[in-house]
């Protein structure tokens, strides 16, 4: 065919061919042109054989810098990125084209394939079933999920057997700690109704960071002794090799892929409570253990019992209530009741909570917060624990060090900004506190919220006769009740009616 170069099978075919036909007939049967049959008469070789070796067509910009340059940069320093090399060379010869790069990382990547070093090797396992578990954590910030419009900074737990690919994934607000892996190992091993024999896990290099010895060696005590309790053997990929636990560290992206198309289908990624969106990422990974659900049935059979009930995944903590009617613990300042003030207070941190005892009689939960980046102290301040002390001096709230975390609702924090702004600091302090006290009191805080809003996209302050007038109500309106006693006569009736049926 014309633009088509004669290969050495049509050479063959077209030889063969000659033996029994003419040239015409032979070359129309190989595939080509009578003219080029007759040029292969006069040279019978091969086509591979007369191909002439392909030269330069111009030339070579490497070729003054290459072996006095370039070589000795890769063999000094191996690790070398070629776009380096390519920075290097244009600062010392600026003469060089900036088209040079794409043959500079080609000619990088052939030199390295000839001289360079040994690379690692990865070396794939047959995994068994119920043997080998393992987890490991996965930062979710790039999927901007939001709680009730509010960003949530959160990292996933994942959990994953290897052989039948069953997983589980729970939503971690903190950090890589040993409470969010104790708390989400077993949670997955309680759902999926039995434990390997071996766990395998590089999550707590990041709870190392920053500890001292007697603290690390703790941490991997409290480890070892929570595989013990389910009888699976503990064991650590080597720190920064995380190809060791490839098993999991390949199967987060195919998560994270799968619950970033949910939230797609969903058409929002926010969710009303912390709640509703633990429950959707729970309905995407049951979506993906219900495919290979018979895989996950048939290692189920090989896993170990699970023991009789779950061991501790929170770690304690014992805090004195100071005068600010809080304490303060790992960078949080926690607000409590007043009536705690000077009681010493055990505490059980979870992930997400706190648990509060005082000696060993429960008294609430709180929810557990985190420090600022920067270092700044963080606040879980429950206006509901210091109103009643606040209406005795509502100007405390002018510089109050967590007054922003005091109000409920953004409602509250636009009113008390809108009032400052066109009254004096002592009268929009106490209309403030006021507000505040009356959704307490009134248990209104969000029907509260609401006409505060109004009000301010109105752009008036919010009424406070009015607000009284619905939530407060006037004790001389109310109705007067009477009650009526019986008739005590109507009783004997009754006896002496009864006392005749009986006769």
């Amino acid at each position: 065919m014309p633009g088509r170069h004669v290969t050495d099978r049509q050479m063959r075919l077209y030889m063969t061919l000659r033996r029994t036909e003419p040239v015409p007939v032979a070359a129309a049967k190989a595939g080509f042109s009578t003219a080029t049959a007759y040029r292969i008469e006069g040279d019978p070789r091969p086509p591979s054989d007369r191909a002439v070796p392909r030269g330069r067509r111009r030339p070579d910009p490497l070729a003054v810098i290459w072996e006095s340059e370039v070589v000795p940069l890769l063999q000094a320093a191996p690790g070398l990125r070629p776009i380096a090399v390519f920075d290097e060379m244009r600062r010392r010869h600026p003469e060089l084209g900036a088209g040079i790069r794409r043959t500079l990382e080609r000619r990088i990547r052939a030199w390295r394939a000839v001289h360079g070093p040994e690379q690692e090797v990865i070396f794939r396992q047959v995994h068994q079933p119920g043997r080998l578990g393992l987890s490991d954590f996965t930062d979710m910030r790039e999927l901007a999920v939001t709680i009730a419009g509010v960003p949530l900074e959160h990292r996933l737990y994942h959990f994953r057997l290897p052989y039948s690919g069953f997983e589980h994934a729970h939503v971690v607000l903190g950090g890589e700690s040993y409470v969010a892996l104790a708390g989400g190992l077993q949670n997955a091993l309680w759902a999926l109704g039995g434990a390997p024999l071996e766990h395998r896990s590089d999550s707590l290099s990041a709870a190392f960071r920053n500890l001292g010895h007697d603290a690390q060696e703790d941490l991997t005590r409290r480890y070892d002794a929570l595989c013990a309790h389910y009888g699976m053997q503990p064991s650590r990929n080597n720190p920064g090799i995380a190809h060791e636990n490839g098993a999991i560290e390949s199967a987060h992206g195919h998560l994270k892929a799968a619950i970033a198309d949910a939230l797609l289908l969903r058409g929002s990624r926010d969710f009303p409570e912390l709640a509703a969106y633990r429950a959707f990422v729970d309905e995407v990974v049951g979506r993906h253990n219900a495919r290979i659900a018979p895989r996950i049935a048939l290692e189920r059979e090989a896993l170990q019992d699970l023991p009789a009930r779950r061991t501790t995944d929170h770690e304690e903590a014992v805090v004195t209530v100071t005068s600010s009617s809080g304490f303060t613990l790992r960078k949080v300042f926690y607000s409590v009741p007043s009536r705690l003030i000077g009681h010493r207070l055990r505490v059980r941190l979870f992930d997400d909570r706190l648990e509060v005892f005082l000696g060993g009689t429960p008294q609430f939960t709180l929810p557990r917060g985190r420090s600022h980046p920067d270092g700044r102290h963080g606040h879980v301040v429950d206006y509901r624990h210091v109103i009643h002390a606040l209406r005795r001096k509502p100007m405390a709230l002018l510089g109050l060090v967590y007054r922003d975390s005091l109000f409920p609702r953004a409602a509250y924090a636009r009113a008390f900004a809108a009032m400052r702004a066109v009254l004096p600091d002592r009268m929009a302090c106490r209309l403030a506190v006021e507000l505040l006290a009356l959704a307490h009191e009134r248990a209104c805080e969000a029907e509260l919220a609401g006409l505060i809003e109004a009000d301010l996209d109105a752009g008036r302050l919010p009424d406070m006769a009015a607000i009284r007038a619905r939530f407060v109500p006037d004790a001389a309106a109310l109705p007067a009740v009477t009650i009526r006693h019986p008739d005590l006569s109507a009783y004997e009736g009754l006896a002496t009616s009864s006392a005749g049926d009986a006769a």
